[in-house]
């Protein structure tokens, strides 16, 4: 089965020192051993190499840049990615009516990556986004024990 893999999760593994590092690896390496196969969305790919990238420049460690590109490329080859962003156009109005149906909750970006979801069949995003749960369609796994059972 396929799983979405979202920024939460992808930062966590890819940073070492983030607070839900040691969770994500738990999760990553239980997806692997039960054959789940990772989807990477291009606006995650986008979302995620922007937030490590902001961290490291808050830290005061850009000189880190290169290397953390370096790690994402090794863990997500270009040839991974499913390219969605396209697809915004005719899908507007139905993100626009997912994050007015939560209230908010969710944002615009994860709308988007809910709704890719559902056109392609994945039925789990692995996440620790909570703003998920709101979506009836997809199940979100945030600890190993999620994919048990």
């Amino acid at each position: 089965m396929n799983v979405a893999i979202d920024t939460s999760v992808l930062v966590a593994l890819l940073v070492p020192n983030d607070q839900w590092h040691e969770q994500a690896v738990k999760l990553w390496d239980t997806t692997k051993a039960q054959g789940y196969i990772p989807v990477y969305l291009d606006c995650v790919t986008a979302e995620t190499i922007s937030v490590i990238v902001r961290r490291l420049e808050e830290k005061g460690l850009s000189k880190e840049v290169a290397s953390a590109i370096r790690r994402w490329e090794e863990h997500v080859p270009t040839s991974a990615i499913s390219w969605i962003l396209p697809d915004v156009p005719r899908l507007y109005p139905e993100i626009i009516a997912l994050i007015r149906s939560s209230s908010g909750a969710l944002n615009f970006n994860d709308a988007l990556i809910a709704l890719a979801c559902r056109e392609r069949g994945i039925e789990a995003i692995a996440s620790f986004d909570r703003d998920f749960d709101q979506v009836g369609w997809l199940r979100r796994l945030c600890r190993p024990e999620d994919l048990e059972g």
